[in-house]
């Protein structure tokens, strides 16, 4: 990992300028699609400081710069004692994660050894604070939070994830202690560009809407879910007028289906009409279909990375590692991989060449306009 400023890390986290969040104070008070209790009459504190960063209209100096992305990440389970030798935890992907100059994965748990599991929820994950110190070792310099899982020990453990992300140089993004750290992306200068990187959430159980979600003065994930969505896409609206390159790390679909939901290729066209470069996401713990949208690029889900499950589909993964260059995505590269003892490995030859075979036949099996090569 790398960036202009500090090699061997990325550039420290800033948040949006005062004219992005002026915007979003616009769209928090937008009329809601959906019930949303304490989130109606959001805003964002107005004295935020400008980030000391070139604007995107300033031509950009510097060449293109490359990002990996894995899938959903989790410590639970057969992974938990890796967890014993963080250093070594995410071998043997760790490697292709830090060739690439920037690396973010979804982090499908929360960081916490305290707080109180939400009530009913079948499936709760949560990880000690070594888990951030495995990432950091694999060479990740970002992870979203904004899952279905972010929050599932209560305030207090979301509390305690993002407290221990401040000891970490893994910075989370999708997740704060109000609604203007939780839709801030995290932003780094790579060869002389800007990206900003953000997390949100597509997913969340009906009745952890309004307490899961981001509001005024109130800890939650940033959410695309009803009036959200609108202030998700004025945030990346403007974050593109400020950053040369951004991102949408977005969990979306539905668990097991290849295909995504039929509202999501509208959502990603929001998105990338709005000034995302790249929409990239997972929930559905398979791997979906991936490709260029005009010079944009969308991936509707990257599956299972470093998971409990080692048989069949969910064991498919890989490292989508995107070339970005001035706001446009000027390359693209699948590395097929598959889960063995909680991690991916990535496959080899004839192999490696069928299993990419199979995840680009998906485009045309789900019926989607994506592409192989940028228009």
């Amino acid at each position: 990992m790398q960036t202009a400023s500090d090699p061997g890390r990325p550039r420290p986290f800033l948040p949006i300028g005062a004219a992005t969040l002026s915007l979003l104070l616009v769209a928090a008070c937008s009329p809601a699609e959906e019930p949303a209790g304490e989130l109606q009459g959001a805003s964002v504190p107005s004295d935020s400081a400008d980030p000391v960063v070139p604007e995107a209209s300033e031509a950009a100096s510097g060449g293109p710069f490359t990002v990996a992305f894995g899938g959903d990440v989790m410590f639970e389970g057969m992974l938990r004692p890796r967890l014993s030798d963080p250093e070594t935890a995410l071998d043997p992907i760790s490697e292709h994660l830090s060739a690439a100059d920037l690396a973010m994965v979804n982090l499908e748990t929360a960081v916490t050894e305290g707080g109180v599991p939400v009530p009913g929820k079948e499936y709760v994950f949560r990880a000690p604070a070594s888990a951030l110190t495995a990432l950091e070792a694999a060479g990740v310099d970002v992870a979203t939070v904004a899952n279905n899982h972010g929050m599932d020990y209560g305030a207090e453990g979301l509390a305690d994830t993002l407290a221990n992300a401040q000891g970490s140089s893994v910075s989370l993004v999708g997740a704060g202690n109000d609604i203007a750290e939780a839709y801030a992306p995290h932003v780094a200068e790579v060869n002389g560009q800007t990206v900003a990187l953000f997390g949100a959430t597509d997913v969340m159980d009906d009745h952890l809407i309004a307490e899961w979600t981001a509001g005024e003065g109130k800890p939650g994930l940033a959410s695309t879910k009803g009036e959200m969505k609108q202030y998700m896409l004025d945030a990346v609206a403007g974050a593109a007028e400020e950053y040369d390159n951004v991102v949408v790390f977005l969990h979306w679909g539905l668990e097991g289906a290849h295909c995504p939901l039929p509202h999501a290729p509208t959502l990603a066209q929001e998105l990338v009409d709005a000034g995302a470069a790249a929409v990239v996401g997972g929930h559905a713990h398979v791997l979906s279909p991936g490709g260029f949208l005009g010079d944009s690029y969308v991936h509707h889900g990257l599956g299972n990375f470093v998971f409990y499950n080692f048989d069949g589909p969910t064991a498919e993964t890989g490292v989508l590692t995107l070339t970005f260059d001035r706001g446009s995505v000027v390359g693209a590269d699948w590395l097929p991989a598959r889960i063995q003892g909680g991690v991916p490995v990535p496959y080899e030859g004839a192999d490696a060449d069928t299993a990419t075979r199979t995840w680009e036949n998906m485009r045309v099996e789900c019926g989607l306009g994506l592409t192989g090569s940028p228009a």
